[in-house]
């Protein structure tokens, strides 16, 4: 008896499709289907146990499918196509509204809108003078003509995860950044030559935040397993400054090129960034949270530690015995973000109920204030070396405080997406990550500084997740560090501009 010849297989794979897990993956993905043709769909005789007519409506189902996804595919690589030639324009108009850009249709349009809002906002019970306004609107515009004060470029690519990015931090006083991700591992690496130095695996689900002790060599993470682990990262200089078995800039782009094609089916691929230690023993486990760990931060001194949960608390810990020192409760929904003061005992906690929340603890009997600001949820707050306050939301807007005078916000700034885990340079410039891929610089007056490059060869491919900022005394190539759902951390050299430096 003849026996059936094997099927064969045809697979259709759609980039930029999100793959379908159960952990929340807004990173690239393929999405792959495969479906049997046998040789009887070739001109073959098939031996079937199927009955002619069944059969034959099977294949004709399977063509429809196939039909059906390949004008999927189609349309996806049509739209692909649109998308970057928006992204190539708008990074076009960026750079021309930096560089002092304006044409008269955005001049008119631009009184147009204010107009318009003018009108609309006649019955408020809070009118802003004409002259005031007047003012706010020449301002605005002047601002357009100014030269940019300051330079941006990519130096260094950090690759190694297998998921997004959802936290990028620096040493405060070694040239090293980490990273936590959605992979349920966290990793250290060099500035100097790209390389991951060490990698811990003691996590049990995503690993959300990250953190340097100020001035030992542990490491705090928050995590979904709704722990927050102390790992000690010991690190010798040769490690942190050696350049053996990094990547050349040709590789680098090799293997940026290599990656672009990557999908979740090319498991089988290693990136060429090893080898590097592996930790997978905490010295202490900070263990009371009853939901997943979102962020975490060292209170100033270092031997206590603060951690935001979506259980609705923040807990206090005594991290050299692991003892719950307080539980800081009032917030009506998930906390989101978590920051201590670098050098007074305060902390702020951001929540999705639309509030951020200031803790004193330099009196016996600590005090809180809460903040209603935003209009959506308030995704991040951190403190400035100075006594002032940034907090960033979904309403797409970040907000300077004064601690002082907390009433009102010193500025406001409005983005054109919603904000992610922002940072405050020594310098006080503000990096604002967006959910649409780009990440944004202002001062501490609002006033927009630069827009870090972004194409199809540079940049973030997915949200940007987080943003942090090496310390002054830190001598290395990058002093601004960005991460993002695309599994890459890139770190950017942010400098004035020549003409201010001259």
């Amino acid at each position: 008896m003849a026996s059936s010849k094997p099927s064969k297989t045809r697979r259709i794979r759609m980039p930029g499709t999100p793959r379908p897990s159960g952990s929340d993956d807004f990173g690239a993905g393929f999405l792959s289907l495969s479906f049997g043709r046998t040789d009887a769909m070739e001109g073959a005789d098939p031996v079937s146990i199927l009955p002619p007519a069944f059969r034959s409506r099977l294949y004709g189902l399977f063509n429809q499918i196939e039909r059906e996804f390949e004008a999927l595919y189609s349309e996806n690589l049509l739209l692909q196509e649109k998308v970057d030639s928006l992204s190539e324009r708008t990074d076009r108009d960026g750079v021309v509204g930096d560089r002092g850009g304006i044409d008269q249709t955005d001049f008119d349009s631009f009184f147009t809108r204010n107009l318009l809002k003018q009108k609309s906002s006649t019955g408020s019970a809070q009118k802003m003078k004409p002259s005031h306004r007047l003012k706010a609107q020449t301002s605005r515009i002047v601002s357009s003509f100014k030269a940019p004060t300051i330079t941006c470029a990519m130096s260094r690519q950090f690759r190694g995860h297998r998921d997004g990015v959802w936290d990028v931090t620096t040493s405060k006083t070694f040239p090293l950044v980490g990273s936590a991700s959605a992979d349920g591992t966290a990793c250290i690496w060099s500035t100097e030559s790209s390389r991951c130095l060490l990698q811990y695996q003691g996590h049990k689900g995503s690993v959300n935040s990250m953190r340097f002790h100020p001035t030992k060599d542990l490491v705090m993470t928050a995590s979904g397993d709704q722990t927050c682990h102390l790992w000690q990262a010991a690190i010798s200089p040769e490690q942190m400054y050696s350049q053996q078995k990094g990547l050349s800039s040709e590789e680098e782009v090799e293997t940026s090129e290599r990656e672009d094609n990557l999908g979740p089916a090319d498991e089988d691929y290693t990136l060429p960034v090893g080898p590097w230690a592996t930790l997978r023993t905490p010295v202490c486990e900070l263990v009371g949270h009853t939901n997943a760990v979102i962020a975490a931060d060292w209170i100033a001194g270092g031997d206590q530690a603060v951690t935001a949960s979506w259980d609705r608390t923040a807990n206090i810990w005594d991290v050299t015995t692991g003892e719950l020192l307080h539980q800081l409760v009032g917030h009506d929904q998930e906390l989101t973000h978590t920051s201590a003061h670098p050098i007074q005992r305060l902390v702020v906690t951001a929540s999705k109920d639309t509030t951020f929340r200031l803790w004193d603890f330099r009196d016996p009997i600590h005090s809180v204030s809460v903040f209603q600001g935003h209009s959506e949820v308030v995704t991040c707050v951190t403190f400035t070396r100075e006594d002032k306050v940034v907090s960033g939301s979904d309403d797409r807007t970040a907000k300077v405080w004064d601690l002082r005078n907390m009433r009102s916000p010193l500025a406001s700034i409005r983005c054109d997406s919603p904000v992610n885990k922002v940072s405050v340079s020594p310098s006080n410039v503000i990096a604002v990550p967006l959910d649409n891929r780009n990440v944004l610089l202002f001062d501490l007056n609002g006033q927009r500084l630069a827009r870090l490059p972004r194409s199809n060869r540079t940049g973030h491919r997915r949200m940007v997740c987080a943003t942090a900022w090496a310390e002054e005394n830190i001598n290395t190539r990058c002093n601004l560090f960005t991460c993002g759902f695309d599994r890459m951390v890139y770190g950017w050299n942010v400098q004035p501009s020549k003409e201010l430096k001259d």
